[in-house]
C-alpha cells in the first residue's frame, strides 16, 4: 500500500504471511535505469507481519514505479505499482489540479464470524471503479474494517480482522498505486458506538498505526489518530471522534466529542491556514441535527458542536468543509449562517456495508438527494490560485455518476457572504 506523499519522501506499507525481510526498489518512471532501495525491515508476528518502508531518495513532482522484495526475492505482481511526490509549485506557478476519493463503511464478509442471515457486505467491484477513476489519493472516513464480536477482545482477533479485509483481491491495485490516508469510526475502534471507555482501545490504536501510513498519529503528545496533511494548496485535518469521546448516553451537557485538546489544535491550525479549502474529516456528521435511534452525530454533543462552530465564526476562518461517513447513505448538508459563508458537510457512505436509506430522514440542511446505495465520492480541485474550484461527484458501484456539486473558493469567504 502507498501512504502519505511529501515532496522528498513517500511512506509505503507491506504485509507478509509470515516473518520475513522486506524492502522496496523504486525508480523515476522517466529514468528506469537508476533504481533506489528502501531500508530492509523484518516483519514480525506480533506486528501482524506488517512493515512500513520509507522511499526517501525522491524529487518533487515525479511519478515513481516500484517493486516489492520478500527475503530478497521479487514479488510477481500483475498490476502497476506506483507512487508520486508532491509538486514544488509555490512561488513558481499556480497550484496543480488534483483529485481524491473519500468514502466509509467497508465491510468484507467472513461467514463464520458474521451474524447469521443475509450477508452484510456486497458490491466489492466498487473498489475497481474507484481505481479506474484515477484519483491521486483516498481518504478513508472510518469503519474501514468491521471488528466483530470475535475480534475486538483480543490482539489476535484485531489483527485477523484487519488482515482479512486488507487482503480482498479487488482492493490490491488500488492499494498499490493510490496514496491512502485514514481516520477511524466505531467499528475500527471497537464495538458499535464505542467511546473513550472501551477497555481495549490501546490495542485497536496500535493496530491502526500498524496498518495505515498517515504522516503522524495524535497531536501535542496525546494518543489517538488525529493528524494533518497538505496536498497542493489544500489542507486536510483528520480528526479522532472516538478516543476522547464521552458515551453518547452520558448525562452531561458539556461532555466531550473531540475534546478540548483536539479543538484547540484544530482552531490554531485553521487560523494559520491559507488554504482555499480546509477539509475537516470527522467520523460522524457535523451539520445534520436529526436525532433518533441508530443515529450518531455531533448534535449529541451540542455544546461542543456549538463551541467549534462559534470559534470558526469568531476567528473568521474561511474555506472550511466537513467530510463525514458512518450513515450508510450519502448526502450534502449546508448550514446557512448570518453574515457568514455557509458550512458544508459532505457525507460519503457506504462503500460495501449494508445501506441504511436516508431519504425519509428529515435533515433540514440536506441540499442533495439522499444517495441510498453503495457509492463513493470523488472531489477534484482545479483552477488558478485565488480562484480554485471544487467539484464533488458521487458515483455508484459501476462508476456511473449519481450526483454532482460544485463550489468556488470565493463562495466560502466572509466578504462573499456580506455582499
Amino acid at each position: 500500500m502507498v501512504g502519505y506523499s511529501a515532496m522528498r519522501e513517500v511512506g509505503l506499507w507491506v504485509q507478509t504471511n509470515s516473518e520475513a525481510e522486506v524492502f522496496i526498489k523504486y525508480w523515476d518512471r522517466n529514468n528506469p535505469k537508476s533504481k533506489y532501495s528502501t531500508d530492509k525491515v523484518k516483519t514480525l508476528k506480533q506486528h501482524g507481519y506488517t512493515a512500513k518502508l520509507i522511499a526517501d531518495n525522491l524529487e518533487p513532482g515525479k511519478i515513481y514505479n516500484y517493486e516489492v522484495y520478500i527475503n530478497n526475492k521479487k514479488v510477481q505482481i500483475d498490476y502497476e505499482l506506483k507512487f508520486q511526490t508532491q509538486k514544488l509549485w509555490q512561488w513558481r506557478e499556480d497550484p496543480p489540479e488534483f483529485s481524491f476519493i473519500t468514502g466509509s463503511c467497508f465491510y468484507i464478509n467472513e461467514e463464520k464470524y458474521d451474524r447469521p442471515g443475509r450477508a452484510y457486505g456486497s458490491d466489492y467491484q466498487i473498489v475497481k471503479s474507484i481505481y479506474n477513476s484515477k484519483p491521486d489519493f483516498m481518504i478513508w472516513l472510518g469503519d474501514n474494517y468491521y471488528l466483530r464480536e470475535a475480534d475486538w477482545d483480543s490482539w489476535s482477533g484485531i489483527l485477523h480482522r484487519i488482515t482479512h479485509t486488507r487482503s480482498l483481491p479487488e482492493l490490491q491495485p488500488l492499494l498499490g498505486s493510490v496514496h491512502h490516508f485514514a481516520i477511524w469510526d466505531d467499528h475500527d475502534f471497537g464495538p458499535n458506538n464505542s467511546d473513550r471507555g472501551f477497555w481495549n482501545k490501546e490495542k485497536t490504536l496500535e493496530a491502526f498505526k500498524l496498518f495505515w501510513v498517515n504522516p503522524s498519529f495524535g497531536v501535542n503528545g496525546n494518543s489517538g489518530i488525529t493528524n494533518y496533511f497538505q496536498w497542493a494548496d489544500v489542507d486536510f485535518f483528520l480528526m479522532d471522534n472516538r478516543y476522547f469521546r464521552a458515551p453518547n448516553d452520558l448525562v452531561d451537557e458539556n461532555k466531550p466529542y473531540l475534546g478540548d485538546e483536539q479543538i484547540n489544535w484544530l482552531i490554531d491550525n485553521l487560523v494559520t491556514s491559507r488554504a482555499p479549502f480546509k477539509f475537516v474529516a470527522v467520523g460522524n456528521q457535523v451539520i445534520n441535527p436529526v436525532q433518533g435511534r441508530g443515529i450518531e452525530n455531533y448534535e449529541m454533543y451540542k455544546k461542543e458542536k456549538e463551541r467549534l462552530l462559534a470559534l470558526i465564526e469568531k476567528n473568521k476562518i474561511e474555506g472550511v468543509i466537513f467530510l463525514s461517513g458512518d450513515r450508510h447513505h450519502s448526502e450534502i448538508s449546508k448550514l446557512e449562517r448570518e453574515n457568514s459563508y455557509p458550512l458544508y458537510d459532505i457525507t460519503s457512505s457506504s462503500l460495501t456495508a449494508g445501506v441504511s436509506p436516508g431519504k425519509d430522514e428529515k435533515n433540514p440542511y440536506r441540499i442533495s438527494p439522499s444517495i441510498d446505495q453503495h457509492n463513493f465520492t470523488k472531489i477534484t480541485i482545479s483552477g488558478p490560485r485565488k480562484n480554485r474550484s471544487l467539484e464533488c461527484n458521487f458515483y455508484d458501484v459501476s462508476g456511473n455518476l449519481i450526483y454532482s456539486f460544485k463550489l468556488n473558493e470565493n463562495d466560502l469567504k466572509y466578504n462573499s457572504a456580506e455582499k
